[in-house]
């Protein structure tokens, strides 16, 4: 039979030691083993450290997120064969799409994120601190990765996604990762990751693999790595208080089993919309993946007077569920992951049993498609149902990893909150409403005990992704029992392998660190105007002091008449007492098209478009008779991505520079400060 095999530095080991047994979900038959002993934690983390870091980091973001497009693409092309070896865990084709390709769209998600990163190694946070009078001395932040390497524990249901999920982030970051799936379904990780390795995408060193237990793992990380774990709470609190984790002040981030809930609104009625989404919400997610999702649905909350309603259209909604192998036609919910982990389930519903009762489904008799349920890890759809909530607490206490949920009333919205919150932490709740009353006030009195709240009802069912669906673009974790971390989340997702610095100097200094513009700046005039000059010319700080233009009121009465903006500010000078103007002023967007027609040079060049405006403040009042001037000075130059084989700006060789425009007054102050963006063509075409 297959053995697994690790791939640590830089090479593929099958272990060594007493092998462990991987079961067919669907069959109980051991389909490979797993050994996991023989293995150098300290060298594996090292050479992530040594080998993995430096090359990553040396990346910028622009090429971090190419590599993982590539990559994205590159898995895309063989997802066929991921989709068999997951029918090995009982997955349907449904459940194996979001595994298999919702795992890949994260690396196409954070492959995106590269255009909201600088074309660097590393990236500057937020905006600049004055910390002096006469702004010479100025403080800012900025984030490099860790010199160290991620530590990926990851959970038997998802061994794909749990995997990419996270990788994308700390490849996007600049940081490698060792990678640790559940060595139960370890062999669906290793189809996959043999095909990373050997698309030579990636640089030596940025991913390792541990097929096995990993025991052992965590005692070598230092302060420079990241741990992330998903699985159960209790696990998660026993690993973060291991001491390499405490002494070391490890990041540990902990994504943990919990107990969802989903509420229905009580203007969710039989007959509206709302309340057929909730009873196909609630099925769904008890049968996907056979409920074996840390976000599943597990406590369904409902208005006391529709308790045995929702009871009777979720019992018939379960009862179309046909339980076998998923491979054929018809069925609808295969098996959990094996028979190790039915029995554990088992025992968690007996507990659930001595204060709930059966709603709906029979463990005993119930029928498999295309499979023995004697073989199988089998179990039928399981509705439970308690009548006393907030007394019979085992129901927000104990979580039961399948396809079991507990039904349960409320009496008014305030109780529902309260049952909701009684999960102690949890990584997503649903709200099924059109009122947006009940909307608002579950979200303001939820949120706190939640790490995501879905909004369900027939406004955003049509493109929902679901209670369930974690997205790469948004925070996933949650507080309490839920793990108390976040991952993901886009942008943040990738800064949470990067260490922030805060940075302080004089202007100057700061802008040659960060290589972008900071006010009071050095700022250098050259002979030429930037606008005649090519991206590759052109430099930080360099800068244009324009001639200047004395406001009239024919110039706020021709802009009144080409804009529409007849706002009395501008045009009524007998309507200015009781506001901050001593006269009529200049409306602001003619102070900044001004500046534009001082700044802009006419003939043809390199400039090829103006590409948008990222911030603009007026800040003094400019009335007939001031002049204004404008500095134009290069404030960051970000390279753009092109094709050749495509048409129009896409082909063209090019790049975006961010332009500071201060606009100034006689006096030397400051009347009006954008930053604007300009399309600059590199040289040769």
């Amino acid at each position: 039979m297959p053995t697994l095999h690790h791939y640590t530095l830089g090479q593929w080991t099958p272990g060594s030691g007493e092998g462990m047994p991987q079961f067919h979900a669907l069959t109980g038959e051991i389909v490979s083993t797993v050994h996991s002993d023989g293995l150098d934690y300290a060298a594996i983390l090292d050479y992530g450290r040594r080998v993995g870091n430096p090359a990553l980091r040396k990346l910028t973001f622009q090429q971090r997120g190419q590599m993982l497009k590539a990559l994205a693409l590159y898995l895309m092309d063989r997802k066929d064969h991921y989709y068999k070896v997951s029918h090995m865990t009982g997955a349907t084709r449904a459940d194996s799409w979001v595994d298999i390709e919702g795992g890949i769209g994260n690396l196409f998600a954070n492959a995106s994120l590269r255009r909201r990163f600088p074309n660097e190694t590393y990236h500057v946070e937020g905006e600049t601190i004055r910390l002096s009078k006469e702004n010479t001395f100025v403080g800012h932040h900025i984030l490099t990765p860790k010199r160290g390497v991620a530590v990926h524990i990851n959970a038997f249901n998802f061994p794909i996604w749990g995997m990419l999920e996270k990788v994308a982030c700390n490849l996007m970051a600049g940081v490698p990762a060792v990678v640790k799936p559940s060595e139960q379904t370890s062999f669906l990780t290793e189809a996959m990751f043999r095909d990373i390795i050997a698309s030579g995408i990636l640089p030596e060193g940025a991913l390792q693999l541990v097929v096995g237990t990993g025991r052992g793992i965590l005692d070598f990380v230092d302060s420079q790595d990241v741990v992330t774990f998903t699985g159960s709470a209790a696990t998660g609190r026993k690993l973060r208080t291991l001491p390499s984790i405490v002494e070391n002040s490890v990041p540990f981030t902990v994504e943990a089993d919990s107990l969802n809930a989903a509420i229905l609104g009580e203007d969710a009625v039989p007959g509206t919309p709302e309340f057929d989404l909730f009873i196909k919400e609630c099925r769904r997610e008890i049968v996907t993946k056979a409920g074996q999702k840390c976000t599943a649905i597990r406590r369904i909350l409902v208005p006391e007077n529709l308790l045995d309603e929702v009871q009777k259209a979720l019992s018939k909604a379960l009862a179309q569920t046909t339980v076998g192998d998923p491979s054929v036609e018809g069925v609808r919910m295969g098996a959990l992951i094996n028979r190790q982990q039915m029995a554990r389930v088992r025992e968690h519903l007996d507990l659930l049993l001595q204060e709930n009762t059966i709603a709906f489904g029979d463990l005993e008799q119930f029928e498999t498609v295309g499979a023995s349920r004697d073989k199988g890890a089998f179990m039928p759809p399981i509705l439970l149902r308690n009548e006393n909530p907030f007394t019979k607490l085992l129901s927000h206490e104990t979580e039961c990893f399948g396809p079991i949920s507990t039904i349960m009333p409320y009496s008014s919205l305030d109780k529902a909150i309260e049952l909701a919150n009684m999960g102690k932490g949890s990584l997503v709740s649903t709200i099924c409403s059109h009122d947006p009353k009940i909307m608002r006030e579950y979200v303001l009195e939820a949120g706190a005990f939640h790490g995501r709240i879905h909004i369900l009802n027939r406004t955003s069912a049509k493109e929902s992704t679901g209670h369930g669906s974690p997205l790469a673009t948004l925070v996933h974790g949650g507080p309490g029992r839920a793990g108390g971390g976040e991952e993901m989340g886009g942008m943040r997702g990738v800064l949470h392998y990067m260490q922030r610095t805060a940075i302080q100097g004089h202007p100057t200094d700061i802008t040659a660190v960060t290589n972008q513009y900071q006010v009071g700046g050095e700022q250098t005039e050259t002979p030429v105007h930037p606008f005649k000059r090519h991206f590759e010319d052109l430099f930080v700080g360099e800068t244009l002091v324009t001639a200047k233009h004395t406001v009239s009121e024919t110039d706020i009465h021709n802009f009144a008449n080409v804009s529409g903006d007849n706002f009395y500010a501008h045009m009524d000078a007998t309507a200015l007492e009781g506001t901050p103007f001593t006269g009529r002023v200049a409306h602001g967007y003619f102070v900044l098209s001004k500046a534009a027609g001082l700044f802009v040079d006419a003939k043809k060049g390199p400039v090829l478009l103006n590409y948008g405006l990222d911030e603009c403040r007026f800040t003094k009042p400019v009335y007939p008779g001031m002049t204004i001037g404008v500095k134009l000075t290069v404030k960051e130059k970000i390279e753009q991505e092109f094709d050749p084989t495509k048409e129009g700006v896409a082909a063209i060789p090019r790049g975006i520079v961010k332009w500071l425009v201060d606009v100034y007054d006689e006096t030397g102050e400051t009347v009006a400060v954008a930053t604007i963006l300009t399309m600059v063509a590199k040289r040769g075409i």
